[in-house]
């Protein structure tokens, strides 16, 4: 493992961090260009070579709509078929996994990082960082936050304006700032649609 690779282990234990290393600054602009790259380039293939570039690792055929924004692109981690719609932001002091077919709404946030409360830490660099993991399937709605250290279990659907606070199961539909569970989706959520025009 390299320092750095040790740095951002120990920056996802939880345990306070400083956010002004002259390492990590440098790592954020680098990031920054690439995202800049990313949002700026009409072509799709170009777009890709960014993304991948950006990232820990990524599946196949992820789309991601401008403006897309990291902190470090490197602690994020995706599977297949990933959708992030308009001005979405990941601050991945910590690792964010998310799963396949994952669709994201316009302005969704993810931070997995926290400044310290008190203000001469703060003033100092003082941050903690906690991962971030979305399973398989769910779908973030417009605007909906995800705080530090939060799981998303498989299927989940997350309604516009959330603030998730807590870890969320599988298979539900939540909603509200603090979110909470509004029900189970069941097999009386199916509308018939395959893929096929209904029209």
């Amino acid at each position: 493992m390299t320092a750095l690779e040790e740095k951002f282990a120990r920056m996802a234990t939880g345990k306070p961090y400083n956010d002004l290393d002259p390492q990590l600054i440098a790592i954020r602009a680098e990031a920054t260009r690439l995202t800049t790259a990313l949002n700026q380039a009409a072509d799709i293939h170009t777009r890709l070579a960014r993304f991948w570039e950006l990232v820990g690792s990524a599946g196949t055929e992820p789309m991601i709509e401008p403006n897309f924004r990291v902190e470090f692109g490197r602690n994020i981690h995706v599977g297949d078929h990933f959708y992030a719609n308009y001005d979405c932001v990941l601050l991945d002091g910590a690792p964010i996994t998310i799963g396949d077919c994952v669709l994201f709404g316009p302005k969704v946030g993810l931070y997995t990082s926290n400044h310290l409360l008190d203000p001469a830490e703060r003033e100092a660099g003082g941050c903690t960082a906690q991962p971030i993991t979305i399973g398989d399937r769910v779908w973030l709605a417009a605007n909906v936050t995800v705080l530090p250290g939060v799981t998303i279990g498989a299927n989940t659907v997350v309604g516009a304006g959330s603030v998730v606070t807590h870890d969320l199961p599988a298979n539900v539909v939540a909603a509200g700032n603090p979110c909470q569970i509004l029900h189970e989706i069941t097999a009386t959520d199916k509308t018939g649609f395959n893929g096929v025009d209904m029209g």
